[in-house]
């Protein structure tokens, strides 16, 4: 069963492609998407800035492309992008088709992805050619010949392997015809993502309110006005990167500027051109970011907290711009709060985060700390608990996420003090120990892998085994998650990007 499904009726009855169209119709030439300006670096070809004009066509003809496949309504469709304009027009794309939309994180590899959708029963994935020297399209063939759902391989990028379908001329104004948008329903199911199970991955499905509210949690904090531009470097493949990149660039309808990793060159550049406006970024960025002076006055930064544990050793921001803190609880929800005049990140609240807006509807997010001693979350951005899963306290609509908490010296306030048991995090990916500890032992008994503290990656794993090369090759050829073929690199001898 999927996280979420069946879940409750939310007061927010808008869709994501009626946010899109709403945005497209006040300014239809105003500039709505834009590439990282090193696009080429990564991904090959000129960067993109679509008009919200040209991105609504490009979404219409993404959506006849999938439709033109023999895709059904509700067909779910797996995207493996870099964090660029075609991951973006995707989403929507697949939205206005009337399917689901699957982003899965960029660093997983055949086995990961194999894992995941067969969970779903995807049947088409979205990929591209390459993402730096990795061939995207490779990894996403190899995915689709073990799972028997997927029919459909579609690519962006030049030198496609042959049986990709080829989706870059969604882009020209000729060639393909365009679909009217689908008349949606704000409690159907739009997204899927994935949590950590004990042994596999969850999904957990998203509706379309659910998306909103985690939205528009983020524009109330950050106080982003209509029109305002935002520039992200978080990609759309959990909850949290949706919440905080696409949500809202949909509802205050301004441009969106996509930044891949992090190049100092093209973000500075790219921080020049959005003199005032929302800078996503995650949070152990921020401090450096800061003393190199990219950030201007009338900025806002928004700083994602993959960690949340980590609060207590925040430091301090005294930065010229206001500083929003996202404290991210897996796929279960998010808590953002604006750092007060002592520039620490504000505690935890318990019970409702904020006052509901209106008499009778429910708080975006609420908190109770569980009989275990971990924090549980309900509220409108909440998936539905599941049949299957405890549920806390009293089971009143609580879903436990698996940090640990306790009470905060302030009265009705929480301090985070550790992540679900056996999670680390390596510079934002969610991993289990104990999962890397079994698929090393399989590939080589003799070899061991530790996760080791980091200061801005939350961990780094370290590995020894007999034959370090043969280890990294086996593990390659099984499609393991490059973090942990990395963590066995010989000594001396930088992993590849």
């Amino acid at each position: 069963m999927i996280d979420g499904e069946g879940a409750r009726s939310a007061p927010i009855a808008v869709t994501l492609d009626d946010l899109f169209r709403r945005a497209g119709v006040r300014h239809p030439h105003a500039l709505a998407l834009a590439d990282p300006p090193n696009r080429d670096a990564f991904a090959g070809g000129a960067p993109r800035k679509l008009s919200f004009a040209q991105a609504d066509h490009a979404i219409s003809a993404c959506a006849a492309r999938l439709r033109g496949l023999g895709l059904q309504t509700d067909s779910i469709v797996a995207m493996h992008l870099p964090n660029m304009v075609e991951s973006i027009v995707t989403f929507l794309g697949v939205l206005r088709a009337g399917m689901i939309a699957v982003p899965l994180p960029l660093l997983w590899r055949k086995a990961e992805i194999r894992s995941a959708l067969g969970r779903v029963g995807a049947k088409a994935i979205v990929t591209c050619s390459r993402n730096g020297t990795d061939e995207q399209a490779a990894i996403a063939m190899q995915s689709a010949a073990d799972l028997f759902s997927v029919r459909h391989v579609c690519g962006f990028g030049h030198d496609l392997p042959d049986g990709l379908v080829p989706l870059d001329d969604i882009f020209s104004s000729e060639g393909i015809a365009a679909v009217s948008p689908r008349i949606g329903r704000d409690t159907s199911a739009a997204a899927i993502t994935f949590n950590l199970g004990a042994e596999r991955f969850v999904p957990v499905s998203r509706t379309h309110a659910d998306l909103v509210a985690g939205g528009l949690e983020i524009v109330r904090k950050s106080g982003a006005a209509t029109d305002a531009p935002l520039l992200s470097t978080i990609p759309i493949t959990s909850f949290a990167g949706i919440a905080l990149t696409m949500m809202p660039w949909l509802i205050c309808g301004g441009s969106l500027h996509l930044h891949h990793g992090f190049e100092a060159e093209a973000f500075a550049t790219q921080c020049s051109e959005i003199a005032e406006g929302i800078l996503v970024l995650p949070a152990p960025a921020i401090s450096p970011i800061g003393k190199i002076g990219f950030i201007g006055p009338r900025q806002t930064i928004v700083a994602l907290w993959r960690a949340p544990e980590r609060f207590r050793a925040a430091k301090t921001w005294n930065g010229p711009s206001a500083l929003v803190d996202v404290a991210s609880f897996g796929e279960v929800g998010l808590i953002a709060a604006r750092r007060g005049d002592n520039g620490l990140p504000a505690p935890i609240p318990l019970g409702p985060v904020d006052a509901p807006a209106l008499s009778g509807v429910p708080a975006a997010i609420e908190t109770a700390r569980t009989s275990l001693g971990t924090l549980a979350l309900r509220g409108s951005m909440v998936p539905a608990p599941r049949s299957d899963q405890p549920t806390a306290p009293d089971g009143d609509g609580y879903v436990d996420t698996g940090f640990t908490c306790r009470p905060g010296p302030a009265d009705r306030t929480l301090i985070i003090t550790g992540p679900p048991a056996d999670v680390i995090e390596v510079g934002g990916y969610c991993l289990r120990l104990s999962q890397i500890d079994a698929l090393v032992s399989r590939a080589d008994p003799d070899a061991t892998v530790v996760a080791l503290p980091d200061g801005d990656l939350g961990h780094r794993l370290a590995g020894t085994a007999p034959d370090r090369k043969a280890l990294q090759a086996l593990l390659r050829t099984e499609g393991i998650n490059p973090l942990v073929v990395g963590a066995f690199q010989p000594r001396g001898k930088p992993e590849a990007a």
